[in-house]
């Protein structure tokens, strides 16, 4: 197989396919439903997990899959058994639909990631379908090693865009001012340095219990790869 294309998609208000309706289906309802899209799900059996879901995004059709459900539909998750799949993504093809055959790569265009969520930032790892168990590891290990005061590196980001865009800094000065900016973040001020609003900005947003009473040199040791040398971002 070639390189997967990593690809993050935008399912509001679209029509999503998913059939199946067993307990690995009901896995994929929520992320999807999550995601703003408008699902259809269609199987002969409907856990009742997912007839407990109420939501005018989710319609339920009780029955055999049927070529005419992929009809106007941006995506489908196939989660039944592998002749279902196939005939799923037979359909999907002459129509140009992506499927996500879950466990089922044979039969699968697309493939769900595992993925990590936090303060704005959202990281995928996919192992092209060969081996979701793996997948999930390093999902939780790089979890592991996120810093816990995540949401203060979103906010110096942004306000450094800002700067970056006003002032027309070339992309390639950027990233490097980046890493100088969030090393800011764990230096201690001197009792002369200015009022930084930006810093100011940052610090005020939720960190892990207890920050506050940590020094400096405490919190840079959870993020040690954050001191690199600037010319390794280039």
């Amino acid at each position: 197989m070639a390189d997967l294309l990593p690809l993050f998609l935008n399912l509001t208000g679209r029509a999503v396919v998913l059939v199946g309706g067993g307990r690995v289906a009901a896995s994929k309802l929520q992320p999807l439903l999550a995601a703003g899209a408008h699902v259809l799900v269609v199987s002969p059996e409907i856990s009742d997990e997912m007839k407990a879901v109420v939501t005018p995004e989710l319609k339920l059709a009780q029955r055999a899959f049927v070529p005419a459900d992929l009809d106007g539909a941006w995506l489908v998750v196939a989660a039944a058994t592998p002749e279902v799949n196939r005939a799923v993504a037979d359909v999907a093809e002459t129509q140009r639909i992506f499927v996500n055959a879950v466990d089922d790569p044979a039969n699968a265009s697309a493939f769900l990631s595992g993925v990590v969520r936090r303060d704005g930032v959202t990281l995928a790892i996919s192992t092209s379908g060969d081996a979701p168990a793996l997948t999930a590891l390093l999902r939780e290990a790089l979890d592991a090693v996120l810093p816990a005061d995540l949401a203060a590196w979103i906010a110096r980001a942004r306000a450094e865009r800002v700067v970056w865009r006003r002032d027309r800094v070339p992309m390639d000065l950027r990233k490097p001012r980046l890493l100088q900016a969030l090393n800011a973040l764990y230096q201690e001020p001197a009792a002369d340095q200015p009022f930084d609003a930006l810093r100011i900005a940052a610090d005020s947003l939720p960190a892990e219990p207890h920050a506050a009473e940590r020094s400096a040199a405490e919190r840079s040791a959870h993020v040690p790869w954050l001191n690199a040398p600037e010319d390794s971002w280039l």
